[in-house]
């Protein structure tokens, strides 16, 4: 006999949002903007999309990570890859140049007291022209920077899409 499991939406927790910040802030929320179009026309768009996935995860994102790989997914990442962006370093299914774009997302979201490793940075050189590790680090300080703002103001993923 097979079954159908259904949802029940009545012990969800409801998100409030607290503020819309494009809304009280737009120049500023625009600068975002213009700086987040800079870096997904400068990195390349497989790597982009699992920077922004690995960050928001790390960060704890659910609207990022919502909107990031349904992005990935809908640009047809395979969905394996997508979910081992949480565990990238046991998983083989990464490039050098991924892997070293997600070193490289890890230690600068979580800038630590003494900054990035010589060891992630030299690995992100060896494999990355300066032109491109210049974009990286924009396009991971970008996608920091919504992460905060989603964070902060409880910006909750939509139920349905």
């Amino acid at each position: 006999m097979m079954t159908t499991e259904t949802t029940d939406t009545t012990d969800r927790v409801e998100i409030t949002p607290r503020l819309a910040v494009h809304q009280f802030a737009p120049e500023g929320y625009r600068a975002v903007l213009a700086l987040e179009k800079y870096v997904a026309s400068k990195v390349d768009h497989v790597v982009f999309e699992l920077l922004k996935l690995r960050a928001s995860m790390l960060n704890g994102c659910s609207f990022c990570v919502d909107m990031h790989s349904r992005d990935a997914a809908a640009a047809g990442e395979d969905t394996r890859r997508l979910f081992a962006v949480a565990a990238w370093r046991e998983a083989p299914f990464f490039t050098r140049r991924e892997r070293a774009a997600l070193a490289l997302t890890d230690a600068v979201t979580r800038l630590g007291e003494h900054g990035v490793p010589d060891d992630v940075w030299e690995e992100a050189a060896a494999v990355w022209s300066e032109e491109e590790l210049a974009n990286l680090i924009l396009a991971i300080g970008t996608i920091n920077l919504w992460n905060r703002i989603a964070i902060t103001t409880h910006t909750p993923p939509p139920l349905t899409v």
